[in-house]
């Protein structure tokens, strides 16, 4: 998506779909300067002249395979249910959406949509759709497909599972012509290029019945109008893809793109080492200091994306009113949660952990975001204190036993389970650290480190949990995930919600911030969310990890970062990465039978690219261990 980006891992509805990982997934734009004041001043934007030219595949001998490691399941193939940062950034590169994202600076560029334009009181957007878009089945992709795509959103909520806050606004959508997409609001909403939904084949998904259950993983290849064609699938093994050679915007070099899955993050190093695969993503510090001097492999060490913290469970419960799940009641007290984060010492993360390969964590945007991120006031900063958290404690009258052992209300000793992915060594290593911290106020913390934490977390069943998201460069979505409006309609259904968290001051900023078409006041409104969130204290972020991404330099040539200039490869706001690898002049057969082709990232190719475009862009959502998209 998670990916809780991440990813930290979705929600599982009806078989066989699993819920993301926590993990953290963002989507959504900010517009440059100059794109800002045409937006803001309702005229078109002519879009056309910053794309690059088309370009031919790959001439190189042989079949030329790109193989990348991911460690994080598929939750499904469809578009309308998946939400971790694996999914969505499949169905990035199989699907348009309207408008894609610079990778230089995050402007919004040109994608199934050639232009748009709002109306004077931006109630109403209409959008060119390209003439030479077609699916990969042969049939026109036209605006009748988009205008579909969001009406079926709009009238399905199991539709709108992944995806429904971009169209909860929708007034109505239609398509008067092929080439005319219109959109009527009901209020503002200043998402409207940066609407991250991708468009489905009318004609494939009108035959579909139970949006809810339909996983669109039984039929290949699948019809997309995207730069790959998705042809075969087999659950926690592989996806692969192969170019679509019809793509507008020119055909990949790379004969197939396929990601293999690797629920060891050492057996997929090790892959690396050999040839097996080309790259591979979220190393350890451990894993990137023993690939950095390795011949013929590259480590990228950028700023990221995503952000990592706790989640409490504040008492999960559904829209209509219901609640569930086993959180303790005793977190529900602010002055437990607070003591616990004063019991966090994020700078023994940072540094013993992530091993300096990450910031400490202050507001829930990272820096990366600049116009977005916010930071507590030393008054309202919650400080690494122990002395403080024992303090804050006694005040709530939470007194100590003859054993040291912290009590509740209830009499009975304070004792806590954290939900910990067992695939992520960070979880586990944090965990002991919690466990020593915690301890000395009296609290004990059972670590559950399991390879599918989406069971639990979708039935509230847990007190707290390791949390992250990849986030977009237009934070709406990520923030939406914390609105009542996420919540599931009842226990049994997914909901969108991260962590069950409904506050009215909340969703009241939300509301406000989505509607608000002036950059510097929405930006306002986003941090006024972000402090309201970390006074709260339903979700503490402890780091902002690094990007730490490994890949082979004699299987690509070049690949684009997001941003282009210090940015990441795997889990882009784009589809830029894998679209505009080149291959080395030499292939490599992989050990396990096939061929596989590294991934070589060259800034000065990365140059070249954005030169080409005249400055392409960059976009969105989560990751954890493996975050939520």
């Amino acid at each position: 998506m998670v990916e809780r980006v991440p990813t930290r891992t979705a929600r599982q509805p009806a078989q066989p779909r699993p819920r993301r990982p926590p993990r953290i997934r963002l989507r959504r734009i900010l517009l440059s300067g100059a794109a800002s004041a045409a937006l803001t001043a309702g005229s078109v934007l002519p879009l056309g002249p910053l794309l690059p030219a088309p370009r031919q595949a790959s001439a190189a001998e042989g079949s030329q395979v790109l193989t990348v490691a991911v460690s994080q399941s598929v939750d499904s193939l469809s578009p309308f249910l998946a939400q971790r940062l694996t999914s969505t950034s499949i169905h990035r590169l199989a699907y348009e959406y309207l408008t894609n994202y610079d990778p230089k600076d995050a402007h919004a560029v040109p994608g199934f949509a050639t232009a748009w334009k709002p109306s004077a009181d931006k109630l109403t957007w209409t959008y060119t759709i390209r003439e030479n878009s077609t699916w990969s089945d042969g049939k026109p992709a036209t605006a009748e497909d988009a205008a579909w795509t969001f009406d079926k959103m709009m009238k399905d909520p199991n539709a709108a599972t992944a995806n429904g806050s971009y169209t909860a606004n929708f007034d109505e959508v239609t398509a008067p012509d092929a080439t005319t997409l219109v959109i009527k609001l009901k209020k503002p909403q200043a998402t409207m290029t940066a609407l991250d939904v991708p468009i489905v084949p009318k004609h494939i998904w009108e035959k579909v019945g139970d949006f809810a259950t339909f996983n669109n993983d039984k039929t290949f290849p699948i019809v997309g109008n995207g730069p790959f064609i998705i042809t075969d699938y087999k659950v926690d093994q592989y996806i692969k893809l192969k170019p679509n050679k019809t793509f507008w915007r020119g055909t990949p070099s790379f004969d197939e793109l396929v990601f293999k899955y690797y629920k060891d993050g050492d057996a997929a190093v090790a892959a690396l080492q050999k040839g097996e695969v080309s790259f591979a993503s979220n190393l350890t510090p451990a894993q990137a200091d023993a690939l950095k001097n390795a011949d013929d492999i590259k480590v990228n060490d950028a700023p990221g994306r995503r952000f990592y913290a706790l989640a409490t469970n504040p008492g999960a419960r559904s829209k209509d009113g219901e609640k569930f799940g086993d959180g303790a009641a005793s977190l529900r007290d602010p002055a437990i949660r607070r003591a616990l984060f004063q019991a966090v010492d994020r700078e023994t993360i940072v540094d013993k952990v992530f091993q300096g390969h990450a910031v400490e964590g202050q507001g829930y945007i990272p820096p990366r975001f600049e116009s977005y991120f916010w930071q507590p006031s030393d008054s309202q900063r919650i400080a690494y204190d122990p002395a403080a958290a024992a303090r804050t404690l006694d005040k709530a009258g939470y007194r100590t036993n003859s054993a040291g052992k912290r009590l509740g209300k209830d009499g009975k000793p304070l004792d806590y389970r954290i939900l910990c992915h067992a695939t992520d060594p960070n979880d586990k290593a944090v965990g002991k650290y919690l466990q020593e911290w915690w301890g000395k106020l009296g609290i004990g913390l059972k670590v559950e480190c399991l390879d599918n934490v989406s069971d639990p977390w979708l039935a509230g069943d847990y007190d707290l949990a390791f949390d992250g998201w990849s986030v977009n460069p237009d934070p709406d979505y990520v923030l939406s995930i914390h609105t009542c409006g996420s919540l599931p309609a009842t226990p049994k259904d997914a909901g969108a919600t991260d962590n069950f968290i409904c506050d009215k001051r909340f969703d009241d900023l939300y509301a406000r911030q989505v509607a608000e078409y002036d950059t510097a006041k929405r930006a306002d409104l986003v941090k006024r969310m972000e402090s309201r969130l970390y006074d709260t204290g339903y979700m503490n972020v402890m780091a902002y990890p690094n990007a730490v991404e490994a890949y082979r330099t004699d299987q690509i040539k070049s690949i684009t970062t997001m941003p282009e200039a210090a940015g990441n490869i795997w889990g882009q706001d784009g589809y830029w990465s894998w679209w505009s690898a080149v291959p080395a002049d030499k292939t490599t057969n992989s050990a396990s039978g096939g061929s596989s082709t590294g991934v070589l990232i060259g800034v000065g190719a990365v140059v070249v690219v954005a030169a080409a475009a005249g400055g392409l862009l960059m976009r969105r959502r989560r990751a954890t261990a493996e975050d939520r998209e």
